[in-house]
């Protein structure tokens, strides 16, 4: 009776909990810049190296990540202890009180925040000075380093005026994939506001590399190699080609001290600024939609990096300075073929260990058609393998194994990063998909087109149960926001109708909506406060219940009424219908 009794006050303490209002925000701007940018300072201890046995560090330590264990984790110890655990899976930490992430160092907002062109959302992570040149002279691209991991062929090389470049190779079995699908998927990740290295494809002369003698190489399962001629040489023939030029990948060497990759769970504990759970992360549990967008089943701890900025950047080990996290290597996305084709067919559909596809497929004896059984190469695309809109399901989406930040995802975290995927308009996706220099227009297009259709099947999807609306400001006396819902056309132009209600004080007001181009939706607010009030009494606070006559729920405009100085919007609350 007395554990009965315990469960059922628990159950009530819960519920009331729940059912407890949200506390209101004060008047103060929101959180737009996080401290995880300010430089820390990390005590200094040796680290002797063969050219300098005095040598000394005072940054993190470097963090090296077993593949092989990092897959059984997340495969199968970290979906049996969170399904055993009582953790309850809540709202992101880090989202601010608009109802969006600050710049930090993981995230800078991008697009949609301020005007970007096409040309800049290509360049991503180039700078102008990054961008390698066509014609060359002999030898002059040094190759001073093997690479070191992963399964394409590749090597560094230094080059004169730009610095160091690795160059990879692209799977022979699909011609032009890997390195349009590197350029394409950093150039997504970046201007969704990812922190992303310079990724080019070039077309380079064997004559402009010169090797440098005695280098060895690391293939995927760490064992080391010798990287002679006879190894380049045949890394390079694997390459697709244009008369006698091979085609590669350009990724720039990172700038600073790379410590190893960051994880989607934890923190780093070496590091003062590292105080939120990775998988409590807004932008990591959002970045799953992007993941699933490009299909980029490879979206794991060891496709990232963390660097270590110093303030003194001549002295990359030195203190005070701050860790700037990196997504890396989206090789695998638009369609990506692994071995065997039972498994590629899967990607996306289900993790590469499932006990819950397995199981079900045992129960029924494997009658139940799944979406790898549909999955088809596109005839004329045979490039891009499965990568198509056949089946695709934004919210079942999956990667190759269990992510802990994806899997935590919330409705929320999923509609903030919906609203910026709203922002990739056709030019924009266009310019991304023809910087993967394609010998065949054909194939720019129709990866153009499926990133387009896949794109309105996410926004169908997360932009019509939390309201869509977004870029609310103040604007001569008006507020104005934008439906991404409207803009994007994910429902029909009749559905939209826009009810406003204004609350001051315990009074409430019925506004009139106005409607502009490109998804804009305006209201004049009426000013109900007492002038003589202080500028934060609770009297002044005023809250905007806005709805765009569809299924999704009420946009909350949370403000203080200045009087004859206007709405100070503090804040955005976006309920469930």
């Amino acid at each position: 009776m007395a554990h009965s009794t315990f469960i059922v006050a628990a159950i009530a303490l819960a519920v009331a909990g729940c059912a407890a209002p949200p506390r209101p925000f004060p008047l103060r701007a929101p959180l737009t810049r996080d401290t995880d940018l300010e430089p820390v300072t990390i005590a200094c201890r040796p680290d002797p190296s063969a050219k300098d046995p005095k040598r000394v560090r005072c940054a993190p330590d470097e963090y090296v990540p077993t593949p092989a264990w990092d897959h059984i984790n997340n495969a199968v110890f970290e979906p049996i202890s969170q399904a055993l655990s009582v953790e309850a899976v809540g709202e992101a930490a880090n989202a601010n009180s608009m109802d969006e992430v600050a710049n930090s160092a993981w995230f800078e907002n991008r697009l949609g925040v301020r005007p970007m062109t096409p040309d800049e959302i290509v360049a991503a992570g180039c700078h102008p000075d990054d961008a390698l040149p066509d014609e060359v002279a002999d030898a002059t691209w040094v190759i001073d380093r093997g690479k070191t991991d992963g399964a394409s062929f590749g090597f560094r090389v230094d080059i004169p005026g730009k610095g160091k470049y690795m160059l990879k190779v692209e799977d022979p079995a699909q011609p032009e994939h890997a390195n349009a699908a590197a350029v394409i998927g950093t150039a997504v990740y970046h201007a969704a506001g990812f922190n992303t290295t310079c990724e080019q494809v070039i077309y380079v002369r064997r004559e402009q590399l010169k090797l440098t003698p005695g280098l060895t190489s690391i293939d995927n399962d760490g064992f080391t190699h010798q990287f002679g001629e006879a190894e380049l040489g045949a890394g390079l023939a694997r390459a697709s080609k244009r008369g006698d030029r091979i085609r590669l990948t350009a990724s720039k060497w990172l700038a600073g001290l790379t410590i190893g990759p960051f994880r989607y769970m934890g923190t780093r504990g070496d590091d003062p600024n590292d105080i939120i759970h990775h998988e409590h992360r807004r932008e990591l549990r959002g970045s799953r939609l992007i993941a699933a967008w490009l299909n980029h089943w490879d979206a794991r701890d060891q496709n990232s990096m963390d660097v270590w900025v110093a303030s003194d950047a001549k002295h990359e080990r030195s203190s005070p300075g701050y860790v700037r996290h990196y997504i890396l290597d989206t090789s695998d996305v638009i369609g990506q073929a692994s071995d065997p084709p039972e498994f590629g067919r899967r990607l996306g559909h289900s993790y590469s260990i499932d006990p819950k596809d397995v199981l079900l497929d045992f129960a029924t004896f494997g009658i139940l058609e799944r979406p790898w059984d549909r999955a088809a190469v596109t005839p004329g695309h045979e490039r891009f393998a499965y990568f198509s809109m056949r089946d695709f399901d934004p919210e079942g989406w999956k990667p190759s194994y269990p992510n802990g930040a994806f899997t935590r995802m919330t409705e929320r975290d999923g509609a903030w990063m919906a609203r910026i995927i709203a922002r990739f308009t056709r030019p924009e996706l266009a310019a991304i998909v023809g910087a993967g220099r394609f010998s065949n227009p054909s194939d720019t297009v129709y990866i153009t087109d499926l990133l387009l259709a896949r794109r309105q099947a996410i926004l169908a999807r997360y932009l019509t149960r939390l309201s869509p609306l977004a870029d609310v400001r103040e604007i001569e006396g008006r507020i104005c926001a934008v439906d991404l819902a409207r803009a994007t056309a994910v429902l029909p132009a009749a559905q939209f109708r826009y009810d406003v209600v204004q609350q001051t004080a315990g009074v409430r007001t019925t506004l009139t909506a106005t409607t502009g181009a490109d998804g804009v939706v305006c209201f004049a607010p009426h000013a109900l406060a007492a002038e003589a009030l202080p500028d934060a009494d609770p009297a002044r606070r005023t809250v905007f219940e806005v709805r765009n006559g569809t299924a999704a729920g009420p946009l909350e405009i949370h403000a203080f009424d200045l009087g004859a100085r206007g709405m100070r919007i503090v804040g955005l609350r976006r309920p469930a219908p």
